[in-house]
Parts: C-alpha cells; sequence; structure tokens
C-alpha cells in the first residue's frame, strides 16, 4: 500500500498551447549517467512512496538470488543498520573486479554501479536464467542513494568502493587484504537518498514476507533477515526443502484443504523448466500464482494459459472416464474445477519475454507448450494414483458448477431489475453531476449521520456518497450466488457500474475513485477489512487498475493558538510533539465521523487540497491473498498471531 493522491485540472479548464515558446536544438536536453534516475525515478521504481523505497532491496536481492538460481549462492542476508541503511550479503561469486574492456580505467564493479543497462545477463555465459533482465537494478539504488557501498570478495582478496550523492565514486575500488575465512561474494549497503523518498524507513514485515516467497521459489536457498534498528530488533531465517510444495502449504495454512496431499511435478528441457504444485481447499476462490525466474509474474501470462488449459481438459477426461460425469452431460469448466485451487506455477527459462520494465506477463509462447504438456502428462497419472483425492476434485467442481447456474441467474435478476429501474443506480446512491468517470470519486460511507455529513460536505459535482448499513457479507466465506443476494453488496456493484467477478469490465466504471470512508476504529478497521475482501475477490481489476482507496480521517485535534490542528494518528501526534515541545498535552480524540460536523469531515478527510489518501495496491498477490484469508477465514489463533506480528505497524489502533 502506499499514499498516493493525485492533482487535477477543474473540469473546465484545459491545457493551452504557448506557441512563443522556444525549441531549438539547445533546447534538447542529453542526461547523462546516472541523471536520468535521480530526474524521473518513477520510471525505474515506480514511485518514491514505501512502495519504491522498497523497491530498492527487491533490485539488490534479486541480484543475489540470481547467483543462487546459477547454483553459485546458497546463502542471502538482509540486515537493517541502526542508521537506517539496508545491507544485502550473499556468497556467490562476486561481481568481476578486473578493467572494464570498454573502459579499462574503471573496474566491472563501477562499471555495474554507475552505468544503465550494464550487467551480466544480456547473454554469455555469466548467467543461464535471472530475473534481472534490463541491467538497471543495482545501478538505480546507487542513483537513488545518498551514500552506497560495495564490497566484493573474489579471487581471494577482498575488495571496497564508496559512491555518495546519487552514484558518485569517491575513489575506485580498492583491494584492502585477503577475504576472510576464504569466502566469495557481493556485498551491497545504501542510505536511501531522503531528497528523492518521502520516506526512508524500511518496513520489516514487507522486507521479510518478500524474503519468504524467494526462499519458497529456490529451494533450499537460506534467507536471513536481521533487523538492527532500536526498538524492532529481530533475526529470522528461511529455507524450504520442499520448495513450492511448502509455498502451497504454507498458502493454504489458514484455509481448510480438501486433502493432504500437494500434487507436484516438474518438467525441464534445453534452455526451459517448469515446476507445478497445487492443492485444493474448501474454499470458492481460485489462488493461482505464477512466477518466471523468480520474479512474480502478477499478470499471469503463456505458463498460467498452460497451465489452465490443461488442467480443464485433464479433469474432466478422467471424470467422464471414471464415469463421475455421464457422457451427455456438459463438461466442467475451467473456472469450476479450480475453485478452491492454490496452485503455484514457477518457470525458468534463458530468455523470458516479460511485457515491460514491471514484469507483469510473461510472452514466451514455448513455456505454454512446456507446462500444458507436463500437465497433460503428470496430472492424469497423479489422478490415477490418488483416486479418493481425484474424486474430491470433481466433486467440488460439480458443486462450483451449480452455484455458477444459480449466480447467473442471480445476476440476470440483478441486470433486469436495473433495466426496469431506468438507470439501474441504488436508490441509496447520491450521485454527483459530473458523468466524466475520470474526475469522478464515489465514497463508501457506513451510518447514517456520517454519510449524512458527507453529503454535505462533498463537492456534488465529482464527489458520490454510498451509505452502507453495518459490515457487509464477508465474501471470503460465501459463494457468489450467496453474495448477489446481499443487499449491501447489491448496491455496491450497481453503483460501480461495472459488473462483478468474471463479468467485470473495467471501462464502464462510473468513478475513477472508489474511496472506502470509515471510522477511526476497530469497527471501522473491520469494515474496510471486509470490503477491500470484496474487491480482491470480485472486482480485482478495480484494485490492479489503482482505483481503490482508504480514506484517512484524523485522529485526534488539538488547539494551537485560536487554530484547529488535526493530527492522522499517534506517529503524527508524536511528531506534532517533537516540534511543539512546550504544548500542553491537551488531544481530542475523534473517534467518530458521525462526530464531525460537515465543515470538519471535508476539511479533514475529503477535500482534495488538504486530505491524505492510502491507496490501495497489490504488489504481491501471493501474499495479499493469504492475508485475506488470514484476516477473514475462521482461524483465530492465526489470525491473533498476524495482528500480534503487525501491530507495530497499525496506523488506527483502539484504546
Amino acid at each position: 500500500m502506499s499514499e498516493s493522491e493525485q492533482g487535477r485540472l477543474p473540469l473546465e479548464e484545459e491545457p493551452t498551447r504557448d506557441s512563443t515558446a522556444s525549441y531549438e536544438a539547445e533546447d534538447i536536453t542529453i542526461l547523462e549517467g546516472l541523471e536520468p534516475v535521480r530526474m524521473r525515478p518513477g520510471m525505474f521504481i515506480g514511485s518514491t512512496s514505501s512502495s519504491g523505497l522498497h523497491h530498492l532491496v527487491w533490485e539488490v536481492v534479486d541480484n543475489s538470488v540470481d547467483e543462487a538460481m546459477q547454483g553459485s549462492a546458497s546463502r542471502i542476508e538482509v540486515t537493517l543498520l541502526k542508521d537506517g541503511a539496508c545491507r544485502v550479503r550473499d556468497n556467490g561469486r562476486g561481481i568481476p573486479v578486473d578493467p572494464h574492456p570498454s573502459d579499462p580505467s574503471k573496474s566491472t564493479v563501477e562499471i555495474v554501479l554507475t552505468v544503465l543497462h550494464a550487467g551480466g545477463k544480456f547473454g554469455g555465459s555469466g548467467y543461464k536464467v535471472s530475473g534481472g533482465l534490463h541491467g538497471v537494478g543495482v545501478s538505480v539504488v546507487n542513483a537513488l542513494s545518498s551514500r552506497l557501498e560495495v564490497e566484493v570478495d573474489r579471487g581471494g582478496l577482498h575488495h571496497e568502493q564508496v559512491f555518495v550523492d546519487g552514484g558518485k565514486p569517491m575513489g575506485p575500488l580498492v583491494a584492502t587484504g585477503p577475504s576472510p575465512r576464504g569466502r566469495t561474494g557481493t556485498t551491497v549497503t545504501f542510505w536511501p537518498d531522503p531528497t528523492i523518498f518521502e520516506e526512508t524507513e524500511f518496513r520489516a514485515q514487507t522486507i521479510l514476507e518478500r524474503l519468504q516467497m524467494m526462499a519458497f521459489l529456490q529451494r533450499g536457498l537460506e534467507m536471513v533477515f536481521r533487523d538492527e534498528r532500536p526498538g524492532h530488533e529481530q533475526e529470522e531465517t528461511f529455507r524450504y526443502t520442499g520448495g513450492i510444495v511448502d509455498f502451497v502449504r504454507h498458502l493454504n495454512e489458514t484455509k481448510e484443504p480438501l486433502f493432504r496431499k500437494v500434487a507436484y511435478f516438474s518438467q525441464a528441457e534445453e534452455n526451459q523448466e517448469a515446476e507445478l504444485a497445487f492443492q485444493w481447499n474448501t474454499s470458492y476462490y481460485e489462488s493461482i500464482h505464477s512466477f518466471a525466474n523468480g520474479i512474480a509474474t502478477l499478470e499471469g501470462g503463456m505458463h498460467e494459459e498452460g497451465l489452465k488449459k490443461a488442467l480443464t481438459n485433464v479433469v474432466n477426461r478422467y471424470a467422464k472416464g471414471r464415469g463421475l460425469i455421464k457422457e451427455a452431460d456438459p463438461n466442467l469448466a475451467g473456472e469450476d474445477i479450480r475453485e478452491g485451487l492454490t496452485a503455484i506455477v514457477s518457470v525458468r527459462l534463458r530468455e523470458p519475454q516479460f511485457e515491460g520494465q514491471t514484469k507483469a506477463k510473461l510472452g514466451n509462447v514455448s513455456i505454454r507448450s512446456l507446462v500444458e504438456r507436463a500437465t497433460n502428462d503428470k496430472l492424469a497419472e497423479w489422478l490415477e494414483e490418488n483416486p479418493r483425492e481425484a474424486g474430491q476434485i470433481v466433486q467440488k467442481a460439480l458443486l462450483a458448477q451449480r452455484a455458477r447456474a444459480a449466480a447467473r441467474h442471480a445476476r440476470d435478476l440483478t441486470r433486469r431489475k436495473s433495466a426496469l429501474d431506468g438507470a439501474g443506480l441504488p436508490g441509496k446512491l447520491v450521485d454527483c453531476s459530473s458523468r466524466e468517470a475520470r474526475n469522478c470519486e464515489l465514497f463508501i460511507v457506513e451510518g447514517n449521520s456520517a454519510a449524512a455529513s458527507a453529503r454535505d460536505a462533498r463537492d456534488p459535482r465529482v464527489q458520490a456518497i454510498l451509505p452502507i448499513r453495518g459490515k457487509i457479507l464477508n465474501v471470503e466465506k460465501a459463494r457468489v450466488d450467496k453474495m448477489l443476494k446481499n443487499a449491501e453488496i447489491q448496491a455496491l456493484i450497481m453503483a460501480i457500474g461495472a459488473g462483478v467477478a468474471d463479468d467485470f469490465d473495467i471501462s464502464r466504471i462510473r468513478y475513477h475513485k472508489v474511496i472506502i470512508l470509515a471510522d477511526a476504529d476497530v469497527d471501522g478497521s473491520h469494515i474496510r477489512t471486509l470490503l477491500l475482501t470484496f474487491f480482491l475477490r470480485q472486482m480485482k481489476q478495480l484494485v490492479d487498475a489503482g482505483h481503490v482507496y482508504a480514506a484517512q480521517p484524523p485522529l485526534y485535534s488539538t488547539l494551537v493558538g485560536s487554530s484547529k490542528i488535526y493530527l492522522k494518528d499517534d506517529a503524527d501526534r508524536a511528531r506534532f510533539l517533537e516540534e511543539h515541545p512546550n504544548h500542553k498535552q491537551e488531544f481530542q480524540r475523534l473517534k467518530g465521523l458521525g462526530e464531525m460536523d460537515f465543515a470538519e469531515l471535508r476539511d479533514t478527510t475529503m477535500d482534495p487540497a488538504k486530505r491524505s489518501l492510502l491507496q490501495i495496491t497489490m504488489e504481491e498477490a501471493s501474499i495479499a491473498d493469504q492475508v485475506c484469508s488470514v484476516l477473514m477465514g475462521d482461524d483465530v489463533e492465526v489470525r491473533r498471531r498476524f495482528i500480534q506480528m503487525n501491530a507495530k505497524d497499525v496506523r488506527f489502533l483502539d484504546f
């Protein structure tokens, strides 16, 4: 999650062209070295918020994981130091230290750290497979750091070099003596530049989750995390001999598996290989998570396509061959078979074709064929060898098929009702006057008093209010057919206007900001979680596209002279007291939105010029899926442990 609030032009204002502006040869600027990164950091790391800050860690760690994929590293350590730096150390081969042929005056280490698109992954024999393909990773980290220190142990010698102020070398790479105990590898320590980033404090749990995922994907790799910051001290080690089988068990830990066995198989051919593991549970949602060379492909791609196609064919062939489905009956649809499926698809290939620097989707046709063949052959064998589990899979799919038919009927009723109602909007929606979706916002508000204040506080041109009553249905525990009968969920679907589940069409959304406006207390947090679960499970594209936000109403107010100051949370109050040490500790706690008059609500929470919104993002789908199951599932003990582990990161805490 990252904080984000974009300004926009007034509705009536259009950009104008200045015909007198100069546009000559001297107006063309050439950015050299790492300057493009510092000028446009978002192009390289996505943002300068918390998300971009942690992206620096991933860039360095990914290089170490690439060493592990070659069989050259078995241990990676990530340490958060007391002074705010992050250190990543591996026991791989170490970056080459010899002078580089392109510039013999500089070591290869310096070239790698100061030249964009310089790396060992563009060909040659350095890496057979790797996650980093563009050669911008560690040089971008250097560019966005106030200081970076690199240490390389190679050829029996320990080498060091220091860079400051966004990648400027303080001197050449120097051999300082023999490597300790004959070790090899690379150590990178960096201090994020506070003039670039909105915040420079790393979040331990974010890093822990990522390291654990990497350990699952690289069987036997030891990932060590240490936090040496005062008050945050901890150490955690991840190592999984079962690899992605352990990953599936971990994801299903908070769910109820249909059976204990995890299906696993792999297949390899020249320059590419695939590993697959899956297990069904009693939930109503599929959780397929795919990776290519250790990189999460959040938008799927050819490897996922191959799995889905083969899975549908194999299960239908088995079901009809065993008489579980009559020959004359329709086949099970892929979505029926995948209901409750948790699957990991991890592929490695020499020349992956990713879509863009984000690597969100894999395009290699050859890997689709490999995954399809592996699933066709080996899953068919697994089903024959495990008839009890195979029967449970088919029976669950048959129940899903019947529920899907009921859900289709419920959707048809909703559509017919909408057509009869004219505009098809819920009666309690207080809509805005604009029909330009890109300018419009929908506030989802719980409670009549809060909704009344929000209605008076809004900008009626572009801000709509949808009141909801109490806590909506927990969709984690309900099939689509039951969900569609819930009045509050029907109102949400009709207001957003883009359908639901497989019928969801993001081009039809009526608002580009869907904002959850709930109290800053435990009940408000529960309502936010229920709504986010609904959006994740039934309107995932809305979250993926960055249209879902949580409003951040202030938790405190205080008077400074005759002016009232609003403070977002306890951390904000602590900062205020540091800046105003002589203030009298007289703070009013604002527990409910309904307690605010419309002017307070407008000035603190709804006015785009003054408010603070939290944009909901899904960088790691498997982690988001697991958190959803933990918070909304039936396992109270797992939920309690999760809350205890994350308590220090909670923004809103009820006393």
